[in-house]
């Protein structure tokens, strides 16, 4: 019977220190709740381009300095990392945010719009967070103010990643999340399990959503120049015309996914985006260049699209008289969240966000270079809400578009939950 009482007595001083530490943490984050949404302010009227975040990073340093961290400045160009030790031995938890914009020109009607300008394929071009890479800056940024308070109870360690360039590097450069992990960023110390989060502008604040396996497409964009001869409109037997010989590309492309994909395993998507050549009416031009993407959810059905895309464009160049070459640019991996993980974690994201809140989504044709950590290591990744309560999601404005907007009252959702999950891992590994 003592023995009895005595593990009663134990469990019951378990739940105890739970609950007090839970109630810590959550006043933590509502103490830090408007300085994290006035540092969101900040880095959304100071957006920068990727590879190019130098204010962002000086600014994000001089933060992690101001809460008592070291932090590690160019990182896969202007990265920035820090590592916060724990007061009691345990594994590592990575915690990654992206910090660039896009060349986008912003239409809301802020007093903290973006004016910025940039230098995007050789033009300048206005500079817009169109997909809230600047609501995950500040969040984890609070994140690591709210750890660093309690890290005397922390069995473990934490590393804070921001990344750059996650919207793909400039021609001609590296970047992003591939080559932090080139240049060792998931080791000293090696990371153990990483978690990121993505605001989205077309769910409710509040609402998580999130799923195993593969949660994001896998990625490849392509460029297709076709060369032909240059002959006068009205001759064009005497010329070889590229503009034909794209377009019958571009219509036998569509039948990749709708003739060679099992649709009822997993979507894809093929689309040819960008179509230049030719300057005059009367005149064949000589030469044509085309941009397109592909996105996958099944590995396997990735390699038969991109066997397909190449047999379609070389053969049907062959046909016409043309010469054709692909070049392959941003590659990037399914994002895809490790089952042990997610069913480990997902009772935190529960008992923080309310079971209600937190909901199963289905995959989506979007890509996210998170996949290269993941590719390393066990990560989860998830999506919460960023439409204000009380306005209907579905007709805010998407992602990567003048009047995009996330509502600050997400913020305590990304905070509550990047800080639960690296609390409940450590405490479940230790």
């Amino acid at each position: 019977m003592k023995i009895k009482l005595s593990l009663l007595f134990l469990i019951c001083c378990s739940i105890s220190f739970s609950q007090n530490f839970d109630k810590k943490v959550n006043d933590l984050i509502l103490n830090y709740e408007n300085e994290v949404i006035e540092l969101r302010h900040w880095f959304h009227e100071n957006a920068e381009l990727s590879n190019r975040e130098f204010k962002t990073a000086k600014r994000i340093e001089q933060e992690l300095i101001k809460i008592g961290l070291n932090p590690q400045t160019g990182i896969a160009k202007t990265g920035v990392v820090a590592v916060l030790k724990g007061g009691k031995p345990g594994p590592v938890v990575a915690l990654r945010a992206d910090i660039d914009g896009l060349p986008v020109k912003e239409r809301a009607d802020l007093p903290w719009a973006s004016k910025m300008t940039g230098i995007y394929n050789g033009e300048k071009v206005p500079v817009m967070h169109a997909c809230g890479h600047d609501t995950h800056t500040a969040i984890l940024l609070g994140v690591a103010k709210v750890l660093y308070e309690i890290k005397d109870q922390i069995p473990g360690s934490v590393k804070f990643i921001f990344q750059p360039a996650e919207e793909g590097a400039p021609a001609g450069e590296e970047g992003g999340a591939e080559l932090m992990v080139k240049e060792g960023v998931l080791e000293n110390p090696k990371v153990d399990a990483i978690f990121g989060l993505h605001i989205w502008s077309q769910i409710s604040a509040g609402q998580v959503n999130v799923r195993p396996l593969g949660i994001m497409a896998a990625v490849d964009e392509f460029r297709i120049d076709i060369e032909g001869i240059q002959t006068h409109g009205s001759t064009p037997w005497t010329g070889t015309d590229p503009i034909v010989t794209a377009s019958q590309i571009v219509n036998s492309l569509q039948t990749i996914v709708s003739r060679n994909m099992p649709l009822t395993k997993a979507a894809a998507v093929v689309t040819i985006g960008s179509i230049h050549g030719g300057v005059r009416s009367n005149i064949i031009p000589e030469s044509l260049y085309m941009l397109g993407t592909i996105r996958t959810l099944d590995s396997e059905m990735r390699k038969t699209v991109l066997k397909r895309l190449e047999e379609i464009v070389y053969n049907v160049s062959k046909a016409n008289n043309a010469k054709s070459k692909i070049t392959y640019m941003v590659s990037y991996p399914i994002t895809y969240n490790d089952m042990d993980l997610y069913n480990e974690m997902l009772p935190t994201l529960n008992r923080v966000n309310g079971e209600e809140n937190v909901n199963f989504m289905n995959a989506i044709t979007g890509a996210e270079d998170f996949s290269f950590f993941q590719e390393k290591v066990p990560g989860m990744y998830f999506f919460i809400g960023g439409a204000k309560k009380g306005t209907d999601p579905n007709l805010a404005a998407p992602h990567h578009t003048p009047d995009f907007y996330v509502d600050d009252s997400a913020m305590v959702t990304g905070l509550k939950s990047m800080t639960s999950l690296t609390l409940d891992y450590l405490q479940n590994n230790k």
